[in-house]
């Protein structure tokens, strides 16, 4: 009998997307691999192609995605030794149609996700169709990576522009800590009446910002999984 993750609809398009995307890489690629539930997916469908005989060599976005990927034998690395990649995949929050533009974040992983992201030729994000929308923002709120040093200053700065930012914490109350040992404010992009480019410069110029979880002209291409097959969006020429 079907285990109730394999019945899932949601599941099975997050898997089939997985599938696709995984099987882009190639031997001898250096893969960026990404960070959430699909992405994990991804790394799954990798370390078996790796114990299949595929040689990668790959950098992890995050520790978890990192542990896993040691896990399955998947060859890591570093930036020292691969300044470039070939392909990152990774999951996205909100894929707006058309632009391309995407909401990446809620995971914790926002900063790594787009060093990684920025040193790889091509970006392939893997979805399921909820992830779909027409305005940036409509769903999920933009992750903003902000020092922990005065946090309550950059969250006024954020507040003066107009981001409503809230402080993600852990189920204690206590500050959510990424990877990076920052925190992260949840940032309301539609309050703004700023537009998705407009609000990443703002974000950039504000003292005690990290990293925002706005992902703009970055992503290649959007596989979007189904469970009865996928979906490529091409990013606009």
């Amino acid at each position: 009998m079907a285990n109730a993750a394999a019945q899932d609809p949601a599941e099975a398009a997050k898997r089939k997307a997985a599938e696709w995307a995984a099987s882009k890489v190639e031997d001898g690629m250096a893969v960026g691999l990404g960070s959430g539930t699909t992405s994990a997916l991804v790394i799954e469908e990798i370390g078996r192609r790796v114990a299949a005989g595929l040689k990668i060599t790959a950098i992890a976005t995050s520790e978890a995605s990192h542990k896993q990927a040691l896990a399955l034998g998947i060859p890591l690395s570093d930036f020292a030794h691969l300044p470039q990649l070939d392909l990152t995949i990774d999951g996205a929050d909100e894929v707006q149609q058309g632009s391309l533009a995407l909401i990446k974040g809620h995971g914790g992983a926002l900063l790594r996700e787009k060093i990684v992201a920025m040193a790889s030729k091509r970006l392939l994000i893997a979805v399921d169709p909820r992830k779909l929308v027409t305005v940036l923002g409509s769903v999920f709120a933009v992750p903003v990576e902000i020092v922990p040093f005065g946090w309550e200053t950059t969250a006024i700065r954020l507040k003066e522009k107009g981001f409503a930012p809230k402080l993600r914490v852990k189920d204690d109350g206590s500050p959510y800590v990424t990877d990076g040992q920052h925190y992260i404010v949840h940032c309301d992009l539609p309050e703004t009446g700023l537009t998705p480019e407009q609000a990443a410069e703002t974000l950039k110029g504000i003292v005690g910002v990290v990293e925002h979880g706005l992902f703009l002209e970055m992503a290649s291409e959007v596989v979007i999984g189904d469970p009865a097959g996928i979906k490529i969006l091409e990013a606009p020429k």
